[in-house]
């Protein structure tokens, strides 16, 4: 099982950019991923969910409205495409991989249960 994340870098506040996790070994269809970002000196957050289980999506209040989670079957691929980005928004984002429970769920649960993790893609949003 490995997770490849990608499609970080340098973006001026109000810019895009759409992250990609690519999944091997397994059929990402099958499971629940999420997005998680960590900025330095605080806690890793979760940023947006999708599974498999209901269909179900979740987005952290900070990125509702800016940042869209979404999955190409065919290319065995998610992606996090994130707007209007914010300086706040600069982080290592992360995604992640674990069984189709529903996202809130995992989100109750402290997102504990994500158990194959991608090596993380930096995202830098400043002027």
């Amino acid at each position: 099982v490995q997770l490849q994340a990608s499609g970080g870098g340098l973006v001026q506040p109000g810019g895009s950019l759409r992250l990609s996790c690519a999944a091997s070994g397994f059929t990402l269809d099958y499971n629940a991923i999420g997005w998680f970002r960590q900025a330095p000196g605080k806690e890793r957050e979760g940023v947006s969910c999708v599974s498999s289980s209901d269909d179900s999506t979740y987005y952290a209040d900070s990125v509702k409205g800016r940042f869209t989670i979404s999955r190409d079957n065919a290319k065995n691929t998610v992606y996090l495409q994130m707007n209007s980005l914010k300086p706040e928004d600069t982080a290592v984002y992360y995604c992640a991989t674990g069984a189709p429970l529903p996202c809130a769920v995992y989100e109750l649960g402290g997102w504990v249960g994500f158990d194959y993790w991608g090596q993380g893609t930096q995202v830098t949003v400043s002027s």
